[in-house]
């Protein structure tokens, strides 16, 4: 069963479930991959614009990836209050398991500021990862 993640900043909440992909995954070649799919919630007052991502992606051996970029999925959704928008993306890892952890960096557009918003850890598990199943 999916768990959700959820994380509210600055009344922002972001909930995330993550998906192993049986069909996608090649656990022979070390090859293992997740969907996940994210939720970003404008519970504030005035609208917030998404414009880059940073995610740390940790594979079960500790061995860390850095990911930034602008906006999410090739947008930069703006929220209106009360708005929500969602997307799914995916990662691969070459060990059945690990986490992710990250944050958006939004705007304000009517007053120019900038604010980060976690994204909460989730962990990515797959059924591989008590050892070599044959």
């Amino acid at each position: 069963m999916a768990e959700d993640y959820s994380k509210i900043t600055r009344n922002v909440r972001v909930s995330v479930r993550s998906f192993y992909l049986e069909d996608q995954s090649q656990p022979d070649e070390s090859h293992y991959v997740w969907a996940y799919r994210v939720k970003i919630e404008n519970r504030g007052r005035e609208p917030v614009q998404l414009l880059r991502r940073t995610w740390q992606i940790t594979d079960a051996r500790g061995r860390t990836q850095h990911v930034h970029g602008a906006g999410v999925v090739g947008e930069q959704p703006l929220l209106e209050p009360g708005e929500s928008f969602e997307y799914t993306s995916g990662t691969p890892l070459d060990t059945p398991s690990g986490f992710m952890v990250g944050a958006y960096h939004m705007l304000v557009p009517s007053s120019g500021e900038n604010f980060d918003v976690a994204i909460p850890a989730f962990s990515l598990d797959s059924p591989h990862q008590s050892g070599r199943v044959h």
